[in-house]
């Protein structure tokens, strides 16, 4: 039998050990995280939405005339009118002819990537796609070639001499990394090599974009363009599961054929009758993006200042790329003992040396609230230039 222990062990010892919080209270960004208030700096609430009180109205509305549970597969007796509805809400909301729900982010990139491709076929996926994305490719059983982050030439030299059913698949904002794909021109290739583009949008929906429509909507791209739209509802819309849009037949033909949406229960239907509220909060929600932008820009010209590597990002995720791993805890536990709770994301969710704290904010931020976390960086700036022995 394998030494689980030691594997724990060995983990602790490279600084990849994780643990959980718990978290007391609604999400906000002033938590209440192992029994301690912290200002969050880590959530993907992008819009403030997750404890909205007309979010949380609609969800009480709902609960006397859905129930709690979905209580069966969509294709057993699962399918509410909630979820129908919501369906439709999301097909308007992306501009797309339908939509399909799925319980989460993860099952529905594990679903719709398994399902498009198979043995015989290629999928090509971008290097620092999301876990979901590369586990969907492996589910597939089909060829997977990888190109570099955001590569349109090396893409294009792959799909030239591959001859078959070809897929492109890729993150439309790079959770780690913050920045946005080339959509333009993978739409383009695509369109060239007879492959389907497949977008996974999850950090994108609700903060770029007309109405926060996401970066497919942002660039103008049809579904013509990025025939299958995939978005989480649990960022920035505040509430839970996800969704693919696109062409009624390919939506019907992942009904038929999708493993993660035949197999599990539906999500409770009055989560979706709350998600259709928030949908109107995001379409409504151009002060907030407005504002969000605002705490990015100031953010990036201060935190540069100070002396901390950031990545080239106009969203709401902000990474400070420091190496190691022990710089990250240790910047991570500063940050903590000062009340700000900033995450340090380390291997193998980043590549190995590429260590980072994600900063990530929120509509429900305020200007104070950034002043106290760049005064914390500030005092702890001198982490950024230390030895591993002078911890």
């Amino acid at each position: 039998m394998r030494d689980f222990e030691a594997e724990l062990a060995e983990r602790k010892k490279a600084g990849l050990h994780r643990v959980r919080r718990r978290i007391s209270g609604p999400q906000q960004p002033v938590l209440r995280a192992d029994g301690k208030t912290v200002l969050s700096f880590c959530s993907n609430d992008y819009l403030g939405l997750a404890s909205h009180p007309t979010n949380i109205e609609a969800l009480q509305s709902a609960l006397p005339t859905t129930g709690l549970g979905g209580a069966a597969s969509h294709l057993i007796c699962g399918h509410h009118d909630a979820h129908h509805d919501l369906e439709l809400r999301l097909a308007e909301f992306t501009g797309r002819s339908a939509a399909l729900l799925f319980s989460t982010g993860y099952m529905a990139n594990m679903g719709v990537i398994s399902a498009l491709a198979g043995r015989g076929d290629t999928i090509f996926s971008d290097r620092l796609n999301h876990a979901s994305i590369i586990d969907g490719c492996i589910l597939s059983r089909a060829r997977v070639r990888r190109y570099g982050h955001g590569d349109v030439e090396a893409l294009e030299r792959m799909l030239a001499e591959t001859a078959g059913h070809k897929v492109v698949v890729t993150d439309g904002v790079f959770s780690m990394d913050g920045d946005v794909a080339p959509l333009r021109e993978l739409a383009r290739l695509c369109r060239e090599h007879d492959a389907v583009l497949v977008v996974d949008d999850a950090h994108g929906l609700g903060v770029l974009g007309r109405h926060g429509q996401g970066s497919v909507a942002e660039l103008g791209l049809s579904e013509q363009d990025v025939p299958i739209l995939i978005g989480t509802l649990g960022k920035a819309v505040g509430t839970s599961g996800a969704f693919a849009a696109g062409p009624a037949m390919l939506m019907e033909y992942l009904v038929q054929k999708a493993r993660t949406y035949i197999y599990t229960t539906s999500m409770p239907p009055a989560i979706a009758a709350a998600t259709c509220a928030s949908l109107d909060l995001v379409e409504q929600g151009e002060a907030r993006r407005s504002h969000l932008r605002e705490l990015v820009a100031e953010f990036r010209v201060r935190a540069a200042a100070l002396g901390y590597p950031l990545m080239p990002s106009h969203t709401p995720i902000q990474p400070i790329i420091v190496g190691e791993n022990w710089k990250a805890l240790a910047l991570s536990k500063a940050l903590e003992e000062r009340g700000l709770l900033v995450t340090a994301i380390r291997p193998p969710t980043v590549p190995e040396g590429e260590a980072r704290l994600r900063v990530t904010f929120s509509a429900g931020h305020s200007k104070e609230d950034l002043e106290r976390l760049l005064a914390g960086l500030s005092e702890c700036q001198n982490l950024l230039y230390a030895t591993e022995d002078s911890l």
